[in-house]
């Protein structure tokens, strides 16, 4: 029999709109215990997206642990749970995308949905707070419950993140590490490509998605059309998604017509935002503003000179692309055009890496990467930096 899991979720908007967060809890139907927590604070949002993010986020938990399961979705939310159940209209743009996003993670025959009075979802309430609560404090929360249940002997009420730890957004804890006997399936497959050259690709400037937006120069165009033909002839690709800026754009464009598949453009893929040093090389950003550059290169949670992004917010958003799709695509192996930053975080996420791994990789322009994401949550990295199909 398939095992039976009770997902409650809940969501909070201080100001609604206002600072926001989640909380989803997954139990044994049988046993009632706790087998995975979940929380995020998701910055400004209103309460429903938040309750939304929430539901999305406790199912994800729930299939990380067994794919297979039946789950009962329990919320206090009179307006997810209708909407959901399919007896009231979806008719606000936010939620129509989470709706199709909740509604993707398992078959809608294995789903139910049932109303409860918020004195019985304290459980997800006081998650979604405790997010909020850290994201008050700059902090990532962290789960007190592992995969599969139970706090551990001893283990601390609830463990306080390093200065720079990259917690993995939307997931269920770290998944148990080793070989296991159980047939997971077919993981989902990531293959990373980097885009081929721009012109500013040669002088290693930095280029992210707060500049100027180059396209491919002609080696560039070269090395996409060489990883188109190499790509079609292994056979394996059955997806392919980009980044928004034209280098990854008109990249794929050239593997997908070789493919003779479509293109889907995926937000969460485009490159950091380096503020003020977009268009600088390493030697002038040194120069000019070597203090912001020293924070940098010392934390995670440092942005760019002039309101760039964190490596940080970078692997949250990057997470949540990931995330949603493994869920879209279970099984298949999906292309993803992107930059160095997103391939190195997705790299570093999947081997559990600090955030200082970032500065020790090396991605060559149009070189490939590979990570598989099995159904029980952990990650392979199969492929990192090949170019055989340049020389």
């Amino acid at each position: 029999m398939a095992r039976r899991f009770v997902v409650e979720a809940d969501g909070g908007s201080r100001g609604n709109p206002g600072p926001a967060g989640y909380g989803a809890v997954v139990s044994d139907a049988e046993t009632g215990e706790t087998l995975a927590e979940v929380a995020e604070y998701i910055g400004t949002a209103t309460n429903n997206v938040a309750e939304y993010k929430g539901l999305v986020a406790g199912l994800r938990a729930a299939y990380a642990l067994d794919p297979e399961a039946e789950v009962r979705v329990r919320m206090d939310s009179k307006l997810v749970i209708e909407q959901m159940s399919g007896r009231w209209k979806i008719k606000h743009p936010d939620m129509r995308p989470l709706a199709t996003e909740a509604k993707a993670v398992f078959p809608a025959g294995r789903m139910s949905y049932e109303w409860i009075p918020r004195e019985r979802n304290k459980h997800a309430d006081r998650l979604a707070n405790e997010a909020m609560d850290a994201g008050k404090r700059g902090e990532q929360w962290r789960p007190k419950v592992p995969p599969g249940g139970t706090l551990a002997a001893g283990a601390p009420e609830a463990a306080a993140p390093a200065d720079d730890a990259l917690a993995e957004p939307a997931a269920a804890g770290a998944p148990a590490v080793g070989w296991g006997s159980a047939d997971l399936g077919t993981p989902a497959t990531f293959v990373l490509l980097r885009h081929g050259e721009t012109p500013l690709t040669p002088e290693k400037r930095f280029s992210g998605s707060g500049g100027t937006d180059p396209g491919l120069s002609p080696v560039g165009r070269h090395q996409a059309e060489r990883v188109a033909a190499a790509l079609a002839a292994r056979g394996t690709i059955q997806a392919v998604v980009t980044s928004p800026l034209l280098r990854c754009r008109e990249t794929a464009d050239v593997v997908a017509r070789r493919l003779g598949l479509d293109v889907r453009v995926d937000e969460g893929l485009r490159e950091t935002d380096f503020g003020a040093w977009e268009g600088l090389t390493f030697a002038e950003v040194k120069e000019r503003f070597p203090d912001d550059l020293a924070a940098w290169l010392a934390s995670s949670k440092a942005a760019p000179t002039g309101g760039g992004e964190s490596f940080a917010a970078v692997a949250r958003r990057v997470a949540l692309s990931r995330d949603k799709l493994i869920a879209r695509c279970p099984g298949r192996t999906v292309l993803l055009v992107t930059h160095v930053t997103p391939i190195k975080t997705l790299v570093r996420l999947a081997l559990g890496a600090p955030p200082e791994a970032l500065f020790r990789m090396e991605l060559s322009a149009a070189s490939l990467s590979a990570v598989a994401y099995y159904a029980d949550g952990n990650a392979s990295l199969r492929l990192l930096n090949e170019t055989a199909h340049l020389r």
